[in-house]
């Protein structure tokens, strides 16, 4: 995925179904500057973790 759709995504509001390696997650935050998100499992955003925008599929 490319940094532009996630912004789309964060701001659409209609919920986009989004997954990293196959798990189903909330995209939590992004930084532009480095392409990396905060993700969270949904069902569980406890658990956070800093990933490449790369490694993101719809």
């Amino acid at each position: 995925m490319d940094l532009q759709r996630v912004k789309e995504i964060l701001s659409a509001q209609d919920e986009v179904s989004v997954h990293y390696h196959g798990v189903p997650i909330w995209i939590e935050s992004i930084d532009s500057t480095s392409s990396m998100a905060v993700i969270s499992s949904r069902g569980t955003q406890e658990e956070r973790q800093l990933v490449s925008i790369d490694s993101l599929a719809e």
